[in-house]
């Protein structure tokens, strides 16, 4: 990360930086809103020193429609920074919805993190949720306690000095909530989490629920996470709720004492009864703002451990380089001493691979199951990094090119084919907008997949929900075919693509493979069935992670396989025999 700025908690400050003119709008508001909240006292000033005494309903009058205009002023001024401090939280949102959406899918290739990754969204939802909470307006109101408590000074020390204790007693209170229920909420926050990440991967895993009886003992296990979560919750919340429930009885208990000693001295002589009953209203405005931000303290503790559990995740995940846009490049793969650990994983899965593919080639690539097959396919379309060595193509290596920019130069089929919420012209068309018509078209027809297609409901314009059950393995299969060969890429990656299909799937895709070699580019096809390879020009057996042998498909087989005639017969479409 030389020469970069660290990711994290500087991209989190530059994204509250963009509601700075927002936040001094809202903070000019908030002195006109507090100004004006000397309304109420003084209206009780002037009326029982003035209008009583003088018994003039002409002055009660005036000073009620004054009032009036003065509380109408404050509730717009109130309203207004409301809605400013809505947008500084859109505005914080906005700033980092792009960058946190990316790295959750940088870190998805890592199992391990796909728990993170729906935390961070949450995390960013508690932070932005503070900007338009109650919470965040009283700590703008909080300032103006000293200058209420002054006033009361103003009609009598001693009551002034009772606002002091008050308000001192009731920030060590807060103190003492922020120090015993910090943790606490935290624990609780954890529990939650593992709880819903159990049910989404439970809902992911239905269909093996569901039809291997596995229902009531995941809803036990739900349950007892749940249960879990829950008493955290509920202990957590029983310690926030005394320090609230505290809080708002002392602060009207202090009124009262206020109500009490401030008739004491009307009594004595030294105070006039308006100047009592303003004094305990001031109490009660200066108060206020600390009372409200307790009974909200739950929202601020998940929006301070939300932002710093945030930074630490895109720390993790440093924004990308602006890199030079290279041209499109040769259908010339050449991969040396290529190393490969899996992410969350420390050994290799792959060990120092070598081979090379020229343009209008095709290579197949076979071993058992667990053989490192897979993890060939993704490092070699950059889903995965190398721990050594190194991949060209074009002659640059895979991170000299722009990622969205490398996914339209190779064109890749994952074992697991995954759709997405779409029509089927949307899916073949990478989730484009604007998708070409023409360009759609073309791929399912590369794919042999267009007469499919126009076999469905609407043909290209069925809209898809992700991956439910509206099409076959096959069909989807196919789909993501098309999608491989959208663009016109250079390069063809196939992992076990025609595990899904059937004999007219699997000769569709041998004339998709023939075809694309004669257009002068190249293909890679991993698989353990033979008829898979059919095609190929190459051939590399992947053992244990190391390539055992790599060269011509007939002189590789000769040499390494030992049922070479029944291989031969099932590439000639008779038999389907697996290596």
């Amino acid at each position: 990360m030389t020469g970069q700025a660290k990711p994290g908690f500087p991209e989190m400050r530059a994204a509250r930086r963009k509601g700075l003119v927002l936040f001094f709008w809202a903070f000019v508001f908030s002195i006109f809103v507090n100004l004006l909240m000397l309304t109420g006292p003084l209206y009780m000033l002037q009326v029982y020193d003035r209008v009583l005494a003088s018994r003039s309903v002409e002055t009660l009058v005036a000073l009620s429609v004054l009032v009036l205009g003065l509380y109408a002023l404050m509730a717009v001024l109130d309203y207004a920074r409301g809605r400013v401090m809505a947008r500084v939280g859109a505005r914080f949102q906005s700033a980092l919805d792009g960058r946190l959406f990316e790295a959750t899918l940088y870190r998805s290739s890592d199992p391990r993190e796909h728990a993170a990754s729906g935390a961070a969204l949450r995390d960013l939802d508690s932070v932005q949720a503070l900007f338009v909470s109650p919470v965040l307006l009283a700590l703008f109101d909080m300032p103006w306690t000293p200058v209420f408590i002054a006033a009361i000074f103003i009609f009598h020390p001693i009551l002034g000095w009772m606002a002091v204790a008050g308000g001192l007693i009731i920030v060590v209170v807060a103190l003492l909530n922020q120090y015993l229920t910090g943790y606490r909420v935290r624990k609780s926050q954890a529990a939650s989490q593992q709880a819903h990440t159990f049910a989404d991967h439970a809902r992911a895993g239905s269909e093996v629920v569901l039809s291997q009886g596995l229902a009531g003992n995941m809803r036990k296990r739900f349950m007892r996470l749940r249960n879990i979560a829950l008493d955290q919750t509920v202990h957590s919340n029983d310690w926030t709720g005394s320090f609230t429930a505290f809080t708002k009885s002392f602060r009207l208990l202090l009124q009262s004492a206020m109500l009490g000693a401030g008739a004491y001295f009307v009594i004595q002589g030294e105070l006039t009864p308006g100047s009592m009953i303003a004094g305990s209203i001031l109490l009660g405005r200066a108060l206020a703002p600390v009372e409200q931000a307790m009974g909200n303290w739950p929202i601020l503790q998940r929006a301070r451990s939300g932002w710093q559990s945030l930074g630490r995740y895109l720390q993790t995940v440093p924004p990308r380089p602006k890199l030079i846009e290279l041209p499109k490049p040769e259908a010339h793969l050449v991969a040396k001493a290529m190393t490969v650990v899996p992410p969350g994983q420390r050994k290799p899965t792959l060990r120092n691979i070598t081979f090379e593919i020229k343009p209008g080639q095709a290579l197949g690539v076979i071993g058992r199951s667990g053989s490192g097959k897979s993890t060939l396919a993704r490092a070699l379309a950059g889903y995965w990094p190398l721990a050594a060595g190194e991949v060209r193509l074009g002659g640059a290596t895979l991170d000299q090119y722009n990622p969205d920019r490398l996914g339209q130069h190779i064109g890749y089929l994952p074992q697991t084919v995954s759709l997405f919420q779409g029509t089927v012209a949307e899916n073949i068309a990478r989730m484009e907008s604007d998708p070409s018509s023409e360009a759609v078209v073309k791929a399912a027809k590369q794919a042999n997949a267009h007469d499919m297609i126009m076999q469905l409901p609407k043909g290209y314009d069925t809209f898809l929900d992700g991956n439910e059950n509206q099409l076959s393995g096959g069909q989807r299969q196919r789909i993501a075919l098309a999608r491989a060969l959208y663009g016109d890429p250079v390069l063809l990656i196939l992992d076990e693509p025609n595990s899904m299909l059937d004999a007219e799937g699997s000769e569709a895709l041998n004339r998709t493979v023939s075809g694309f070699k004669r257009s002068g580019r190249s293909v890679i096809v991993m698989t353990h069935r033979p008829a898979a390879i059919a095609e190929c020009d190459l051939l590399m057996v992947v053992e244990k992670g190391m390539a055992t042998a790599f060269g011509p498909r007939d002189e590789v087989m000769q040499k390494t396989l030992k049922n070479v005639e029944p291989v031969r017969t099932s590439l000639q479409g008779k038999n389907k025999v697996a290596f």
